[in-house]
Protein backbone atom coordinates (compact mmCIF):
# COMPACT_ATOMS: atom_id res chain seq x y z
CA UNK A 1 0.00 0.00 0.00
CA UNK A 2 1.44 3.36 -1.01
CA UNK A 3 1.64 6.30 1.41
CA UNK A 4 -1.02 8.23 -0.53
CA UNK A 5 -3.38 5.26 -0.39
CA UNK A 6 -2.73 4.78 3.33
CA UNK A 7 -3.44 8.45 4.08
CA UNK A 8 -6.68 8.17 2.12
CA UNK A 9 -7.56 5.09 4.20
CA UNK A 10 -6.90 7.03 7.40
CA UNK A 11 -9.26 9.77 6.21
CA UNK A 12 -11.91 7.19 5.35
CA UNK A 13 -11.49 5.53 8.76
CA UNK A 14 -11.88 8.86 10.56
CA UNK A 15 -14.95 10.06 8.67
CA UNK A 16 -16.78 6.75 8.93
CA UNK A 17 -15.85 6.26 12.59
CA UNK A 18 -16.79 9.71 13.88
CA UNK A 19 -20.08 10.19 12.01
CA UNK A 20 -23.42 9.08 13.51
CA UNK A 21 -24.33 5.40 13.43
CA UNK A 22 -25.53 2.64 15.76
CA UNK A 23 -22.23 2.46 17.67
CA UNK A 24 -22.03 6.18 18.30
CA UNK A 25 -25.70 6.52 19.23
CA UNK A 26 -25.25 3.79 21.85
CA UNK A 27 -22.01 5.35 23.14
CA UNK A 28 -23.72 8.73 23.54
CA UNK A 29 -26.52 7.07 25.52
CA UNK A 30 -24.02 5.04 27.56
CA UNK A 31 -22.01 8.16 28.39
CA UNK A 32 -25.18 9.80 29.71
CA UNK A 33 -26.45 6.81 31.66
CA UNK A 34 -23.19 5.29 32.94
CA UNK A 35 -20.43 7.88 32.53
CA UNK A 36 -17.25 7.78 30.49
CA UNK A 37 -15.24 5.41 32.72
CA UNK A 38 -17.88 2.66 32.72
CA UNK A 39 -18.26 3.04 28.95
CA UNK A 40 -14.56 2.34 28.23
CA UNK A 41 -15.07 -1.45 27.72
CA UNK A 42 -17.84 -0.63 25.24
CA UNK A 43 -15.51 1.69 23.29
CA UNK A 44 -12.67 -0.85 23.29
CA UNK A 45 -15.03 -3.60 22.14
CA UNK A 46 -16.12 -1.49 19.17
CA UNK A 47 -12.56 -0.68 18.10
CA UNK A 48 -11.08 -4.15 18.54
CA UNK A 49 -14.18 -5.92 17.26
CA UNK A 50 -14.37 -3.82 14.12
CA UNK A 51 -10.63 -4.15 13.45
CA UNK A 52 -11.01 -7.95 13.55
CA UNK A 53 -14.06 -7.74 11.32
CA UNK A 54 -12.25 -5.57 8.74
CA UNK A 55 -9.31 -8.00 8.75
CA UNK A 56 -11.54 -11.03 8.15
CA UNK A 57 -13.59 -9.25 5.49
CA UNK A 58 -10.35 -8.40 3.72
CA UNK A 59 -9.41 -12.07 3.77
CA UNK A 60 -12.67 -12.89 2.01
CA UNK A 61 -15.14 -13.88 4.71
CA UNK A 62 -17.82 -11.75 3.03
CA UNK A 63 -17.74 -14.25 0.18
CA UNK A 64 -20.03 -16.43 2.29
CA UNK A 65 -22.88 -14.04 1.44
CA UNK A 66 -22.11 -14.33 -2.25
CA UNK A 67 -22.18 -18.12 -2.27
CA UNK A 68 -24.98 -18.46 0.30
CA UNK A 69 -27.55 -15.64 -0.12
CA UNK A 70 -29.71 -16.97 2.73
CA UNK A 71 -26.86 -16.02 5.08
CA UNK A 72 -27.36 -12.37 4.13
CA UNK A 73 -31.07 -12.65 4.90
CA UNK A 74 -30.23 -14.21 8.27
CA UNK A 75 -27.79 -11.37 8.98
CA UNK A 76 -30.45 -8.78 8.18
CA UNK A 77 -33.00 -10.45 10.46
CA UNK A 78 -30.46 -10.75 13.28
CA UNK A 79 -29.49 -7.08 12.86
CA UNK A 80 -33.08 -5.88 13.02
CA UNK A 81 -33.98 -8.06 16.02
CA UNK A 82 -30.87 -7.19 18.04
CA UNK A 83 -31.01 -3.46 17.35
CA UNK A 84 -34.71 -3.30 18.25
CA UNK A 85 -33.88 -5.04 21.52
CA UNK A 86 -31.06 -2.56 22.21
CA UNK A 87 -33.38 0.35 21.42
CA UNK A 88 -35.93 -1.02 23.90
CA UNK A 89 -33.23 -1.29 26.58
CA UNK A 90 -32.08 2.28 25.97
CA UNK A 91 -35.63 3.66 25.98
CA UNK A 92 -36.43 1.94 29.29
CA UNK A 93 -33.22 2.84 31.12
CA UNK A 94 -34.23 4.04 34.57
CA UNK A 95 -33.20 7.44 35.81
CA UNK A 96 -31.13 7.53 39.02
CA UNK A 97 -33.29 7.26 42.11
CA UNK A 98 -36.32 5.78 40.37
CA UNK A 99 -36.06 2.62 42.45
CA UNK A 100 -35.72 0.05 39.68
CA UNK A 101 -32.59 -1.65 38.47
CA UNK A 102 -30.71 0.08 35.70
CA UNK A 103 -29.17 -2.02 32.93
CA UNK A 104 -25.43 -2.44 32.87
CA UNK A 105 -23.28 -0.82 30.19
CA UNK A 106 -22.35 -2.97 27.22
CA UNK A 107 -19.33 -5.17 27.87
CA UNK A 108 -16.22 -5.51 25.69
CA UNK A 109 -17.38 -8.82 24.20
CA UNK A 110 -20.93 -7.60 23.63
CA UNK A 111 -19.67 -4.51 21.79
CA UNK A 112 -17.20 -6.56 19.73
CA UNK A 113 -19.91 -9.07 18.80
CA UNK A 114 -22.35 -6.29 17.90
CA UNK A 115 -20.15 -5.27 14.96
CA UNK A 116 -21.23 -8.41 13.11
CA UNK A 117 -24.89 -7.31 13.12
CA UNK A 118 -24.15 -3.61 12.63
CA UNK A 119 -25.00 -2.57 9.04
CA UNK A 120 -22.73 0.49 9.19
CA UNK A 121 -19.80 -1.67 10.28
CA UNK A 122 -20.37 -3.98 7.31
CA UNK A 123 -20.54 -1.02 4.94
CA UNK A 124 -17.31 0.42 6.40
CA UNK A 125 -15.42 -2.88 6.19
CA UNK A 126 -16.59 -3.68 2.66
CA UNK A 127 -15.93 -0.11 1.52
CA UNK A 128 -12.40 -0.08 2.94
CA UNK A 129 -11.49 -3.40 1.35
CA UNK A 130 -12.98 -2.50 -2.04
CA UNK A 131 -11.41 0.97 -2.18
CA UNK A 132 -8.02 0.48 -0.53
CA UNK A 133 -7.23 -3.22 -1.01
CA UNK A 134 -7.87 -4.02 -4.68
CA UNK A 135 -5.62 -7.07 -4.27
CA UNK A 136 -5.98 -8.04 -0.58
CA UNK A 137 -3.05 -9.73 1.13
CA UNK A 138 -2.86 -10.76 4.81
CA UNK A 139 -0.40 -7.92 5.45
CA UNK A 140 -2.62 -5.40 3.69
CA UNK A 141 -5.66 -6.61 5.62
CA UNK A 142 -3.72 -6.28 8.86
CA UNK A 143 -2.72 -2.72 7.94
CA UNK A 144 -6.36 -1.80 7.34
CA UNK A 145 -7.33 -3.34 10.69
CA UNK A 146 -4.58 -1.49 12.58
CA UNK A 147 -5.46 1.81 10.88
CA UNK A 148 -9.11 1.45 11.86
CA UNK A 149 -8.33 0.40 15.44
CA UNK A 150 -6.02 3.41 15.87
CA UNK A 151 -8.42 5.95 14.37
CA UNK A 152 -11.66 4.44 15.62
CA UNK A 153 -11.03 4.53 19.38
CA UNK A 154 -10.51 8.31 19.78
CA UNK A 155 -13.30 8.93 17.25
CA UNK A 156 -15.93 6.96 19.14
CA UNK A 157 -14.64 8.26 22.49
CA UNK A 158 -15.86 11.71 21.44
CA UNK A 159 -19.44 10.43 21.56
CA UNK A 160 -19.09 8.82 24.98
CA UNK A 161 -17.43 11.99 26.29
CA UNK A 162 -20.29 14.07 24.88
CA UNK A 163 -22.70 11.85 26.77
CA UNK A 164 -20.67 12.33 29.95
CA UNK A 165 -20.87 16.09 29.39
CA UNK A 166 -24.67 15.94 29.15
CA UNK A 167 -25.08 14.07 32.44
CA UNK A 168 -25.51 17.17 34.61
CA UNK A 169 -28.19 18.64 32.34
CA UNK A 170 -29.95 15.28 32.19
CA UNK A 171 -30.08 14.74 35.94
CA UNK A 172 -33.74 15.67 35.69
CA UNK A 173 -35.56 12.31 35.25
CA UNK A 174 -37.98 13.71 32.66
CA UNK A 175 -35.15 15.05 30.51
CA UNK A 176 -33.27 11.76 30.81
CA UNK A 177 -36.32 9.76 29.76
CA UNK A 178 -36.79 12.06 26.76
CA UNK A 179 -33.12 11.69 25.84
CA UNK A 180 -33.21 7.90 26.13
CA UNK A 181 -36.33 7.62 24.00
CA UNK A 182 -34.77 9.96 21.41
CA UNK A 183 -31.64 7.77 21.28
CA UNK A 184 -33.82 4.68 20.92
CA UNK A 185 -35.73 6.22 18.00
CA UNK A 186 -32.45 7.24 16.31
CA UNK A 187 -31.09 3.73 16.76
CA UNK A 188 -34.20 2.27 15.15
CA UNK A 189 -33.92 4.83 12.34
CA UNK A 190 -30.38 3.60 11.69
CA UNK A 191 -31.92 0.25 10.73
CA UNK A 192 -32.81 1.65 7.31
CA UNK A 193 -29.42 0.79 5.76
CA UNK A 194 -29.75 -2.85 6.81
CA UNK A 195 -32.80 -3.21 4.58
CA UNK A 196 -30.71 -2.10 1.59
CA UNK A 197 -27.50 -3.83 2.65
CA UNK A 198 -25.80 -5.70 -0.16
CA UNK A 199 -22.62 -7.74 0.07
CA UNK A 200 -20.54 -7.16 -3.03
CA UNK A 201 -17.49 -9.40 -2.96
CA UNK A 202 -14.42 -8.25 -4.71
CA UNK A 203 -10.80 -9.25 -4.83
Amino acid sequence: MTLDLFLALVGFAFVTSVTPGPNNMMLLASGVNFGLRRTVPHMLGISVGFALMAFLVGLGIAGIFHSLPIALTALKLASVAYMLWLAWKIAHSAAPGEGRARPNPMTFLQAAGFQWVNPKAWAMALGAVAAYLPDPTPLGCLLVAVAFATINLPSVAVWAAAGQGLRRWLQDPARLRTFNWTMAVLLVASLWPVLRLDMPVGG
